[in-house]
């Protein structure tokens, strides 16, 4: 399990960095002719929301991940109160990109609001899709990685879809390390309840779009940020090539909009599942951070 539980955390963290050169194009025709097919990690263009971040970066959700991986190295266990203290610190001097849940989060904190309290209202699947690092720390405890998931998420983001996001890729990726399949995994989780309505209903719909063509898919379930969109589109990803971790992240590119955090969520459940030999040698080999976060996992180890 150890080896897939790194695969697991290098496959959510190369699903954002692979998707950092189109991120947040909706029209999938622009990145056709702008960029080609993405098959290898490449540096945003110019003018993007990312510019002047390098090849094999990440964007600001990937970032926040390996904060998260920093914390809780450094402490062997996730404590709110220091991660939370690590983020401010990120952002008070962050050159990326900026966006409107960390804004917000940022002037709670500013205000005086505790970390059980400071998040924003922010429904964007980035907050709950960061946990690859909790699902590593918290691998044999599902009561603690669900609990530590929903904490981390509400610290920035509290709409009733990104906690119900949080909870549902906690459960789904943890079943997945334990061995069951990626599909089974998401139907479990689904037929125990999940606690947003909408959201819930969502996924259900989501996963009768097996098989089809994942940019008219997509389009369909929706390629914004919110998690009521991006989750059941990760869903699809996740059941479509649920043996080849290569496609599903480079159709998640592909198909435009918010593929960072669907990216995120992708290569952690398909990465638990099929191990470091289904990760791309060269996407390793370019994701800038491969060696920290390596000596990272390691310490937790």
């Amino acid at each position: 399990m150890k080896t897939n539980a790194m695969a697991m955390v290098l496959a959510s963290m190369v699903g954002d960095s692979l998707s950092l050169g189109a991120h947040w194009i909706y029209d999938t025709k622009l990145i056709d002719e702008q960029i080609g097919q993405v098959d290898q990690l490449l540096a945003p263009l110019p003018g993007s929301h990312h510019d002047g971040k390098g090849k094999g970066s990440f964007t600001h959700y990937g970032d926040q991940a390996v904060l998260l991986l920093e914390s809780i190295a450094r402490n062997k266990e996730f404590i709110l109160q220091g991660f939370s203290e690590d983020w401010q610190r990120l952002f008070s001097s962050y050159s990326g990109y900026v966006d409107e849940a960390t804004q917000q989060t940022l002037e709670n904190f500013a205000g005086g609001t505790t970390p059980e309290n400071s998040g924003s209202g922010s429904a964007d699947l980035g907050g709950a899709a960061r946990i690859a690092p909790l699902v590593y720390l918290y691998r044999e405890d599902l009561e603690k990685l669900v609990a530590a998931a929903v904490l981390q998420t509400r610290m920035t983001h509290t709409a009733p879809s990104a906690v119900a996001a949080a909870e549902f890729l906690a459960k789904s990726t943890y079943m997945v390390l334990h061995g069951t399949a990626p599909g089974e995994a998401i139907e479990e989780t689904l037929e125990q309840g999940v606690s947003d309505m909408d959201l819930d209903m969502r996924l259900w719909n989501a996963l009768d779009s097996k098989g089809e063509n994942s940019r008219k898919a997509i389009e369909h379930l929706g390629q914004m940020c919110g998690a009521a969109n991006a989750l059941p589109a990760a869903v699809h990803l996740i059941t479509t090539y649920e043996n080849d971790l290569e496609t599903a992240l480079i159709e998640n590119t592909m198909a435009g909009g918010d593929s960072a955090a669907r990216g995120l969520a992708v290569g952690m459940i398909l990465g638990a599942h099929l191990g470091m030999d289904a990760i791309p040698e060269q996407w390793l080999t370019d994701l800038s951070q491969y060696s920290h976060i390596m000596a990272l996992l390691q310490q937790l180890s």
